[in-house]
């Protein structure tokens, strides 16, 4: 590879843009901008692609590079320097010491490998390359990062942050978050002559730790009581001024000090994450900073000068490969020296190997100072784009890979089952629970009180192991996978219940459930009315919506405590409730006519029937099949394709449908042999 030439320092700077078709009025260069993104953000988020992605194609676009339409001009620079700002300022409040200290072996351990290694490594490949040190250096630092924003949200969806390999991702980006900061403020003294750079460094050390101590030891308690004085007024509008005050007045400050703005910001954050008023903070700020931080990214698109990357596409895959390689080494060994096992490390691998959004804040300081040439910030760009959407799918096929190439993981995840077939032998018409927090284990303590025998399954290792030690029915496993389903028991369950309320992860198990044994119930838990829809949709007999309950007994609280005789409240709450759950329609009225002085098996109860293939009442109409004379009744029809279905006696039955049966124990046994045998 030929060396650049970097003895001429008056490079262009990293925004340094065509002058063609110059547009100098900042309100239509806005306009077009925040067009543009809106049109291509949503295609994006509709495909499932992360809106970065989206940004970095629309400033290609508008580019001087394609259609020319936006030049560099000082007010699209401020913009995405203010995106930087914001951005720098989250981070800053989600800053905790407490939380550092409780992770500090990953943190401090794990993390702290990857961006030295990575670094370290990535420095004396581009020297081995020609590229000076000092730059290496640079490009190091902006390759070590990995994208906190979405691998996060990856994390969230698939129900992994508390397995070992998200604590594991999880500590890394919060380390290297920490880590953008000192790299801020060294890059800049990197572009100085080698005579005057220890002079240079040591200077913006000692400027950086002065201030940073003035503003943590004086500045909290200021601070702290300036937020007081101010939410006081109780004014939204004084409280967002104020905190745009805080944040780009330290910015300023720290700029005014030779530092970086997002130095200042990180300390603004800081501080007001130490405050009660961070989460106030956290969600008034956030617009600002999704907007800028988008513009920012829409500037770095418009740098790609995608004709150029395809002349030296070879150059680009080559730093790609090198990338995701040398990441995946670093992180891998890293976490096996710490005591990871196989499988963890190389997962924890794949989900870190690729780039990230504070890389590209990186590379445009490092080109703003005149350190990185266009010359090689094109490729570089170029592949940390590529990295970012080859991201999704590296982290989707994870597991196969793996399991492709870490045999102990075969024999971790049999003894796994094999552990949880065995705790299952013995169980017949239990209930699966599917998550096994809060929600799972007030669930449990109700069914151990009617004598009902179930298996949880959890992703989180610390409560399966307290579990354990209380000897509750607990293990370890993925809900949604077929072999831990049927590991706990799934062909001889009663009813599988989805305790936790994240509608992705609930669908999927919904999906293998239905896969794997169409005819049991499911009960699911929803955050959302339009979760509810989709689990009826999927299959699931009854979905519980939060909303409705948490606004139930509100209301019902709410009447009593306002004079409303009980026998009134507890006959509205009987109608609401019916109003939604069909499989209690008749129950309530049942039970108290019938009163609290029967025996047991005398006592109406409710029984779900499920007409499976070759069911003697499919094709007949519900009254031609005649409960009453077995002592059952039929309180409510569901059918998967249609919700609110009419319990009439010439509805016919199809392939599929559940009857809710009322009657005394042995009546609703009648009853099912006569849906099911004719009898």
């Amino acid at each position: 590879m030929m060396e650049p030439n970097y003895s001429n320092r008056t490079v262009r700077p990293f925004f340094a843009l065509a002058d063609e078709r110059p547009m100098t009025d900042t309100l239509p260069l806005i306009l077009l901008l925040l067009a543009a993104a809106v049109v291509v953000v949503v295609i994006f988020r509709m495909l499932g692609l992360p809106p970065i992605m989206g940004y970095l194609l629309v400033g290609t676009v508008v580019g001087p590079h394609a259609a020319g339409w936006v030049p560099d001009t000082e007010q699209t620079r401020h913009l995405a320097e203010f995106g930087v700002v914001f951005l720098m300022f989250s981070i800053g409040l989600e800053f905790s010491l407490a939380r550092l200290y409780s992770m500090k072996r990953i943190v401090f351990g794990l993390g702290a490998a990857q961006v030295v290694a990575s670094t370290l490594v990535a420095t004396l490949l581009a020297r081995f390359a020609g590229i000076p040190w000092l730059a290496g250096l640079a490009l190091g630092g902006a390759l070590a990062m990995s994208s906190t924003a979405m691998l996060s949200k990856l994390l969230t969806e698939r129900g992994e942050l508390d397995a070992p390999h998200g604590r594991e991702v999880i500590g890394v980006l919060l380390f290297q978050d920490i880590a953008v900061v000192p790299l801020l403020v060294l890059i800049p003294a990197l572009s100085q002559p080698v005579e005057a750079m220890a002079g240079a460094l040591l200077v913006a050390a000692l400027k950086a730790g002065v201030l940073l101590a003035l503003v943590l030891v004086v500045g909290q308690r200021l601070l702290s009581a300036w937020f007081y004085m101010v939410a006081r007024q109780k004014s939204a509008e004084l409280f967002m001024l104020n905190v745009l005050l805080i944040t780009l007045g330290l910015a300023w400050l720290t700029e005014l000090a030779g530092l970086s703005l997002a130095l200042g910001a990180f300390t603004a954050g800081m501080l007001i994450g130490e405050t009660e008023y961070r989460y106030q903070v956290e969600e008034d700020i956030k617009p600002f900073r999704d907007v800028l931080l988008g513009l920012f990214f829409v500037a770095i698109g418009m740098r790609l000068d995608v004709p150029h990357i395809l002349d030296q596409w070879w150059l680009v895959a080559a730093i790609l490969v090198a990338l995701l390689l040398l990441k995946l080494a670093v992180v891998g060994i890293a976490s096996r020296l710490l005591g990871s096992s196989p499988g963890t490390a190389l997962r924890s691998a794949l989900w870190l190997c690729a780039g990230g959004e504070f890389g590209f804040v990186i590379l445009a300081r490092g080109g703003d100072v005149g350190l990185l040439g266009s010359e090689l910030l094109q490729p570089v760009l170029a592949a940390m784009v590529l990295s970012l959407l080859l991201a999704p799918l590296i982290v989707h096929f994870s597991e196969r890979i793996v399991f492709r190439f870490v045999a102990s993981e075969w024999l971790l995840r049999s003894m796994q089952l094999t552990q949880l077939a065995a705790q299952s032998m013995s169980t017949d018409k239990h209930a699966i629970l599917c998550g096994y927090g809060r929600t799972g284990q007030h669930l449990a303590r109700f069914l151990e009180a009617e004598g009902i025998s179930f298996m949880a399954l959890d992703l989180d290792p610390e409560r399966v192991r307290e579990a354990n030690i209380a000897a509750e029915p607990v293990s370890y496993g993925d809900a949604a996978r077929k072999e831990t389903l049927l590991a706990a028991g799934l062909p001889r369950a009663r009813v599988v219940v989805i305790t936790f309320a994240d509608i992705d992860a609930g669908l999927r198990v919904v999906h293998r459930v239905r896969e794997l044994r169409p005819d049991v119930a499911i009960v699911a838990r929803a955050r959302e009315q339009d979760d509810v829809e989709k689990l009826y949709a999927a299959g699931a007999a009854e979905v519980v919506p939060e909303a409705l309950e948490s606004s139930v007994m509100l209301a019902t609280h709410a009447l009593a405590l306002s004079g409303i005789p009980m026998h009134k409240v507890i006959k509205r709450l009987r109608e609401m409730r019916e109003q939604h759950y069909a499989l209690l329609r008749g129950f309530f009225h049942g039970a108290t006519d019938a009163g609290a002085n029967l025996a047991d098996a005398d006592q109406p109860r409710l029984h779900a029937v499920t007409l499976t293939p070759g069911a003697a009442a499919i094709g007949k109409a519900v009254g031609e099949v005649d409960l009453a004379e077995v002592g059952a009744g039929a309180t409510a029809i569901r059918r998967r394709s249609q919700r609110g279905l009419k319990l009439e006696a010439d509805l016919t039955l199809i392939e599929g449908d559940v009857v809710v049966l009322i009657g005394t124990a042995s009546a609703v046994t009648a009853g099912e042999e006569r849906l099911l045998r004719g009898k």
